[in-house]
């Protein structure tokens, strides 16, 4: 049997070969695989003991896909097993496309509540509308079943071409509506929204990095520019990142020719620089970056490019402090490693990875809930910063490495407003239930809604929407506290607001066309734009403060 197994491994080395691309790579994994084939390796002679002489019947395919997820968890936080069973889920966000029949749908009770409907998709072209129910699907009963979102996902989606069955609710008529969907390509926008916020500035939210990001972004940018923009903020908030492509070609879109976007090195010193090329449409835009806690990998590549340029200005809080590069390698069975190859570096140098302990993922996640216990959400101050990890730009601001980017302008989190009756409200889903009711009671002026501005005349004529929440959780349970409501009023009214505006053809256009009221990041970076507040950088206070670096 070991021969047999070593031959397996030697195999095994040969795909990863075809997969890492470059011929040294190649050399160098089949001198790994050749160590491994030697008898006095533990795990394959283990492996082959097991196989052979274990009392009862083992199957050595299941005892990898145990022992792989624990060897990896030794590595890195990022050097990860995939299981064949959770490919599809990982990559379908990255890869911009799904098969489904084209509905954003919400249980927010017991019932499949439609809530948008892609436009020129499946379930537009078989006539399903925003505000449908969603009752039976092929015949069988989905509605009062409390069946798992996750199974209505799988039961709704499917290969091209096939044919799915919906029983509907729809208000105003008696009886059932039932409708025909064939199943069809499904776009997934990584560009969450993009409008103009205030005069010449428009507002672009990535999601993540997917493989359409960069063309989406450039159609963004074409549209917003047709509307008189000239200055953008790039929100990057919560963006855990994607495809380091799309990062490297997103940031030569604001670059000067020859300018360097981000380098790799891999454990052998070998260095792989990327420059902009000089062809970027945005080149003469002014840019504010928006970045915190979740902003990771691609994320980070980005503000650090434009950062380390003095290209735009970065606000908001630290990053999370992820500078290590995975190359995803597949196995036959659909499987796949993603394994640690190199770190990479902003152009000042800087590796912006955070500590970690091999072995420890759990801390490694914690690190994050350490920064909020040690009060570095709300203050700057709290930050430290390593000497020897120092770079300067340029243009001659001192930057950090080691622990994520930190921003030019730092700002705190705000929880003024936040009183128990908005928690209780907002956590129990109360305020959102409420607007799927609102969004069934005016459905046919919502129909009608079409820009930003449409949605903020409704919306304004509607001078009681406060009071008539108040009054429906209050029917839910929550007494009305009249203190902290009206303390509270500015947070409530965006959220009812922004929920209702995602409940339009607009969908998250309409959502943080309302929300950024309350959003004092975006508040800041509107006024740095508009030349009302200087973009004082945070370098000036100095390592023992709120400096544009950070390490812990």
């Amino acid at each position: 049997m070991l021969p047999l197994l070593l031959a397996g491994v030697a195999a095994l080395g040969l795909l990863f070969g075809r997969y890492l691309g470059r011929s040294s790579a190649e050399n160098r994994l089949r001198t790994a695989i050749g160590r491994m084939a030697q008898p006095n390796n533990k795990i394959a002679y283990a492996l082959a003991l097991i196989e052979s002489s274990y009392v009862d019947p083992v199957a050595i395919d299941s005892l990898a896909e145990e022992v792989l997820p624990v060897l990896l968890e030794e590595l890195d936080p990022h050097s990860v097993y995939i299981p064949a069973s959770e490919m599809q889920a990982l990559n379908e966000p990255l890869e911009g496309e799904f098969d489904g029949i084209g509905v954003v749908f919400n249980m927010a009770t017991d019932t499949v509540i439609v809530l948008n409907v892609v436009a020129q998709g499946p379930s537009d072209r078989a006539g399903v509308r925003a505000g449908d129910r969603i009752v039976a699907i092929d015949d069988s009963l989905v509605a009062g079943r409390r069946i798992p979102q996750n199974d209505i996902v799988k039961r709704l989606r499917g290969p091209r071409g096939t044919t799915v069955r919906l029983g509907l609710e729809r208000q105003g008529i008696a009886e059932r509506v039932d409708v025909e969907v064939v199943r069809d390509k499904i776009p997934l926008k990584s560009i969450e929204s993009a409008f103009r916020i205030a005069e010449g500035i428009g507002y672009i939210r990535l999601g993540q990095f997917a493989r359409t990001s960069h063309e989406e972004l450039v159609a963004a940018l074409d549209r917003l520019r047709g509307e008189g923009v000239d200055r953008v903020i790039f929100d990057l908030r919560g963006n855990s990142g994607g495809f380091l492509d799309q990062a490297i070609l997103i940031a030569n879109e604001f670059l000067r020719e020859g300018q360097l976007i981000v380098y790799t090195e891999d454990r052998a010193g070998r260095r792989q620089s990327q420059y902009a090329d000089g062809r970027g449409t945005a080149q003469q835009m002014d840019v504010v970056v928006l970045i915190d806690e979740g902003s990771a990998s691609s994320s980070e590549i980005l503000a650090g490019a434009l950062q380390d340029n003095d290209r735009g200005t970065i606000v908001g809080r630290r990053s999370f402090g992820k500078g290590l590069v995975q190359q995803q390698i597949p196995f036959a069975d659909g499987s796949a490693l993603r394994l640690t190859t190199a770190r990479y570096y902003t152009p000042t140098g800087r590796s912006i990875q955070k500590p970690y302990t091999a072995g420890d993922p759990s801390g490694y996640e914690a690190e994050i809930l350490d920064r909020y216990r040690h009060d570095e959400f709300f203050s700057a101050d709290s930050i430290r910063f390593v000497d020897s990890l120092k770079r300067t730009t340029p243009g001659g601001k001192v930057v950090y490495g080691g622990g994520g980017i930190m921003p030019d302008v730092f700002v705190p989190a705000d929880t003024t407003d936040v009183t128990r009756y908005f928690v209780e409200v907002a956590g129990r889903n109360i305020l959102y239930r409420y607007t799927i009711e609102y969004a069934d009671r005016h459905r046919e002026a919502l129909d009608g809604v079409r820009t930003v501005d449409d949605l903020a005349a409704l919306l304004d004529a509607d001078r009681t929407l406060v009071e008539e929440f108040v009054r429906y959780a209050a029917r839910q349970g929550v007494a009305p506290r009249r203190a902290e409501i009206a303390r509270s009023r500015r947070l409530i009214e965006a959220q009812l607001r922004a929920y209702i505006g995602r409940n339009t053809a607009l969908e998250d256009d309409g959502f943080y066309a309302n929300i950024h009221p309350i959003d004092n990041v975006i508040a800041k970076a509107i006024r740095l734009l508009q030349g009302v507040e200087a973009p004082a950088s945070a370098a000036e206070a100095g390592p023992d403060g709120a400096a544009a670096g950070a390490d812990r």
